[in-house]
C-alpha cells in the first residue's frame, strides 16, 4: 500500500482532469461544562473565589491564548466573556485582585532541574500546567495585544476577500514553512497525502494497531494517483459517558455536491451535546435512528478504492466513525505553520478562499459547508502550488485579520479578541507592569497601562511590594540570563537520564529459567512496564545508585508533598468497570473531588490506572487503605507525577548511559552558572523562590495568582513553558464540595 504513494512533484499534464465523482444527495477540541454549571447551581453563595479541581487542558497543555481567556475572564466574569475553556473559575466576583508573576528566561526544564529548590512555588500552588515555546512577545500574547506587524502594502481588497496578496510585500519564501516542506513548483495530489509515519506521529488510526482493533477499515486500497477522486468530511460529536461519539457526519463529492449528510444517535448516554460546536440538540436528535454502524456501511460503499479522504484536524473524525482509511489530506497540516501550531479552517477559509463560515450568529458548525471548504482549500492548493500560499503570507494576513476587529466599543469589549487592557478600561481601572529597562514589549507603551521600568530585579522586587496593593491587575516581570545553548542541552540530557533512572528498578535475584511472562506481568500490576531486562547479579530490590539519582529519596518524598499531588492517589489495575463501581460506593469515599482516567493517546481507551483527588491528605489516605484492602484488591500509593508533569517526561526521548560515567558541563561553560545575579543557580533558584514567597505572603486574601516561567526560543532549540496557578486562601474556602454525580454514568470532575 505505502509504495503507491509516490513522493514525485509532478502536476496533471494539460488537457487531463482528475476523476470527479457524481454529486448526488444521499441523505473539532471540545471542552467539558456540563458538570461545572451544575456544580455552581448546587452550591449556595459562596464567600470565596476558587478554581476547578482539575484542568481540563489538551495533553495538560494551556495555550497563550487560553491563558488570555482566564484573565480576561477574572477582569469582566460571564456576563462579557464565555467561561474559559481549560479550567473554571468559580465566584470571579469574590475576587479580590490579579497578580502575574513572569520569570523571563525560565522554562519548565528549570524548575523540575531546581525542583527542591524552588520549595515554595510547588507547595503553595495546586494548580500547573505547560505552556508552548514563547512567541517574540510573550506578554502580548497572555494579555491579548494585536500585533502590529507590518505587512507591506496590502491591497484594499484585503478588508473583504483575503487571497489577493500584493506582490509588493517583501517576504523571504525561503523560511517558510510551507516551501521548506513542498518546495516552490505545484505539487500533485500524491505529493499532499500524509504517509503513513506522518499519520502515526498525528495519532490517525492505522491498521494493525492495537488501539484500532474494532476499528472499520474502509476497503479503499486501490492504486492512489494524482487523478485520484477527493472527499471532503467533516463529523460532529457530542460527550458521552465513554468520550466523545459521532452525531453527524458530512461528505462532500469534489464536484461540491453532498454525497451523505446524517444525523446519527450515540450508543451511549448522551452528558453533553456540545451544541456551541456541533449544533446538535436533544430535540434534534431525539427521533434519529441511524447508529454508528450504519455510517460505517454506507462509507464502505460510496468511497471507490482510491478514495482521498481531506478534512480539517482529521484523525479526529475518523477516530469518531472508528474507521481506517490509509488516503488523507488534512488541511490543517496542508497548510503548515511553525512550531507545529495550526490556522483554524475559519481563517483558512477567509484568507485563501475568501468566504466566511462557522459564523458567530448561527448555532454550531454546519458540518457539510466545513467539509466543502476542506475540499476547496486542498483543490486550491493543487491549482496554485505552495509557492502562491506563501506568497500570501499567511502569518502576516493572520495579524492583519485581527486588527481589523472592532475595538474601543462597547460591543468590541464583548468580543473574544478584546485585549485585558480594553477589559479593564471599560470598568475604569489600569494595569500595573513593573519590569527591567532592558526589556521590551508592546504592552509598556501600551494605552492603559501604568509601567515602571527598573534597573534590576532587585528593584522591581522593591516597587512590586509597594505598588502591587494599588492596582487591581498586575504583572511583575523578573529577567533572567538564559544558560548557553550547550549548557541548555547538557542539562537537558541529565534531567532525562535522572528521570529514566529514577524510573528504573533493581530486583533479585532470579533463576536463569524463571518465566519471564510471569515476571512482567507482576512488575505491570504496579504500572505501565516500558523495558525490562534480566540482572542476575542483584540481591534486592532497589532504585540504580549514580550521582544524579543521590538525592532520590528526598526527591520523591518531596513530589509526594508538591500541593498537586497532596490529597491525590494513583491506583494500578483498575478495569473499564472501575467508574461505574466507584460511583455505585462514593458514600464511603468522603471528599472525593475528582476522578481522572488517563487514556492511550493512539487508541483513546482507558489506561490500566487512574488517579482520584480528595479534598484533603486524610480523606486520601482513608480511601487509599480501603482500595488497596481485601475487597477492592487494587495496588496504589500516593500519587508522585502531576498530570503536566507525566505529559512532558512522556514527550522526552529515553536516555540511558553506562553505570559510573558522570556527565560534567565543559569547563568553558562553567561561567554560564553565573545565573540570577548569584552564584550558583541552585542557590538563585532557593533565593528568588524566597523573595516570591514573601511577595505573596503580602497578596490580599482572594487574590488570583500567576507564576509564569514562559520557556525560551533561540535558532537553536525550543523550551516548553511552566504555568503555576492559584487563588490565595481558596483552600480556607467553606464551601462543601459537590460529590454526587447526576447520573449513575457521571461524576462532576471525572476526566479522560
Amino acid at each position: 500500500m505505502e509504495p503507491e504513494r509516490k513522493r514525485s512533484g509532478s502536476t496533471l499534464k494539460k488537457g487531463r482532469k482528475r476523476r470527479l465523482i457524481p454529486s448526488k444527495v444521499v441523505g473539532a477540541a471540545e471542552a467539558t461544562r456540563s458538570h461545572w454549571d451544575l456544580e455552581e447551581k448546587q452550591q449556595p453563595i459562596a464567600k470565596k473565589a476558587r478554581l476547578s479541581t482539575v484542568l481540563f487542558a489538551e495533553n495538560c497543555e494551556v495555550t497563550h491564548g487560553q491563558l488570555c481567556e482566564l484573565l480576561k475572564y477574572a477582569v469582566l466574569g460571564k456576563s462579557s466573556f464565555p467561561k474559559p475553556s481549560w479550567c473554571q473559575l468559580f465566584h470571579q466576583n469574590h475576587l479580590k485582585n490579579v497578580v502575574v508573576f513572569i520569570l523571563q528566561g525560565l522554562s519548565q526544564l528549570h524548575f523540575y532541574k531546581f525542583y527542591l529548590e524552588f520549595g515554595f512555588l510547588r507547595k503553595a500552588f495546586k494548580h500547573k500546567f505547560r505552556m508552548p515555546p514563547p512567541s517574540s512577545d510573550f506578554l502580548a500574547d497572555i494579555i491579548g495585544l494585536q500585533k502590529k506587524q507590518i505587512i507591506g502594502n496590502l491591497p484594499k481588497a484585503m478588508e473583504g476577500s483575503l487571497p489577493f496578496a500584493s506582490s509588493k510585500v517583501s517576504i523571504n519564501l525561503q523560511k517558510d514553512p510551507i516551501i521548506q516542506k513542498y518546495g516552490f513548483k505545484k505539487v500533485g495530489l500524491t505529493r499532499c497525502l500524509l504517509t503513513k509515519e506522518e499519520m502515526k506521529t498525528y495519532h490517525f488510526p492505522l491498521q494493525g494497531f492495537l488501539d484500532c482493533e474494532n476499528f472499520v477499515p474502509t476497503k479503499c486500497n486501490g492504486s492512489v494517483t494524482d487523478n485520484s477522486p477527493l472527499f471532503g468530511l467533516d463529523c460532529e460529536m457530542c460527550l458521552t459517558s465513554k468520550g466523545r461519539e459521532l452525531t453527524r457526519i458530512s461528505l462532500v463529492a469534489e464536484g461540491g455536491g453532498c454525497v451523505m449528510d446524517e444525523l446519527v444517535k450515540p450508543d451511549n448516554k448522551i452528558v453533553d451535546y456540545l451544541t456551541s460546536f456541533s449544533g446538535i440538540t436533544k430535540k434534534i436528535l431525539n427521533p434519529v435512528t441511524t447508529k454508528l454502524k450504519d455510517v460505517q456501511r454506507r462509507l464502505k460503499i460510496l468511497l471507490p478504492p482510491d478514495a482521498v479522504l481531506v478534512g480539517h484536524s482529521l484523525d479526529l473524525d475518523l477516530r469518531a466513525l472508528k474507521m481506517i482509511h490509509p488516503y488523507v489530506i488534512d488541511t490543517s497540516l496542508l497548510y503548515v505553520r511553525e512550531q507545529g501550531r495550526r490556522f483554524k479552517l475559519k481563517f483558512l477559509a477567509k484568507a485563501i478562499l475568501g468566504k466566511d463560515i462557522q459564523c458567530p450568529d448561527r448555532l454550531g458548525h454546519d458540518a457539510t459547508e466545513d467539509a466543502r471548504t476542506t475540499l476547496e482549500l486542498a483543490r486550491y492548493f493543487l491549482k496554485y502550488g505552495p509557492k502562491k500560499i506563501a506568497e500570501l503570507n499567511l502569518e502576516a494576513l493572520f495579524s492583519y485579520q485581527e486588527s481589523q476587529e472592532p475595538r474601543n466599543t462597547a460591543e468590541g469589549v464583548q468580543r473574544l479578541n478584546t485585549s485585558v487592557l480594553e477589559c479593564l478600561d471599560s470598568v475604569g481601572q489600569k494595569l500595573l507592569f513593573l519590569t527591567q529597562e532592558a526589556d521590551a514589549s508592546a504592552l509598556s507603551s501600551s494605552k492603559n497601562c501604568q509601567t515602571i521600568k527598573c534597573l534590576s530585579n532587585k528593584e522591581v522586587l522593591e516597587q512590586a511590594r509597594v505598588e502591587i496593593p494599588l492596582f487591581p491587575f498586575s504583572i511583575v516581570q523578573f529577567s533572567f540570563e538564559p544558560f548557553s545553548p550547550n549548557l541548555t542541552q547538557e542539562m537537558n540530557k541529565r534531567i532525562k537520564i535522572k528521570w529514566t533512572e529514577m524510573s528504573t528498578v533493581y530486583a533479585g535475584p532470579f533463576n536463569k529459567n524463571c518465566n519471564l511472562s510471569a515476571l512482567k506481568r507482576l512488575f505491570k500490576s504496579f504500572g505501565p512496564v516500558q523495558l525490562m531486562t534480566l540482572v542476575l547479579e542483584t540481591h534486592q530490590v532497589q532504585r540504580p545508585v549514580t550521582e544524579l539519582t543521590l538525592d532520590c529519596d528526598t526527591l520523591v518524598n518531596e513530589l509526594e508533598q508538591d500541593s498537586e499531588n497532596r490529597g491525590t492517589i494513583y491506583l494500578s489495575g483498575v478495569s473499564e468497570t472501575f467508574k461505574e463501581h466507584l460511583l455505585q460506593h462514593c458514600s464511603i469515599f468522603l471528599g472525593l473531588e475528582a476522578m481522572i482516567l488517563p487514556k492511550d493517546l493512539k487508541s483513546g481507551k482507558q489506561k490500566g490506572y487512574c488517579f482520584l483527588r480528595f479534598k484533603t491528605f486524610g480523606s486520601a489516605q482513608r480511601a487509599l487503605n480501603i482500595l488497596t484492602g481485601k475487597d477492592w484488591k487494587l495496588r496504589g500509593r500516593h500519587a508522585l507525577t502531576p498530570r503536566h508533569l507525566h505529559a512532558w517526561l512522556r514527550g522526552l526521548a529515553r536516555e540511558s548511559r553506562l553505570p559510573g560515567v558522570r556527565v560534567i558541563p565543559p569547563s568553558s561553560e562553567q561561567e554560564a552558572w553565573q545565573m540570577l545575579n548569584v552564584d550558583h543557580p541552585k542557590i538563585a533558584a532557593w533565593h528568588w523562590g524566597r523573595k516570591i514567597e514573601k511577595l505573596y505572603h503580602n497578596l490580599c486574601p482572594g487574590t488570583l495568582c500567576l507564576i509564569l516561567l514562559p520557556g525560551t526560543k533561540s535558532t537553536h532549540g525550543s523550551l516548553s513553558g511552566l504555568g503555576l496557578m492559584g487563588i490565595k486562601d481558596e483552600e480556607e474556602s467553606t464551601i462543601p464540595q459537590t460529590c454526587v454525580c447526576e447520573s449513575a454514568h457521571h461524576l462532576p470532575g471525572v476526566i479522560s
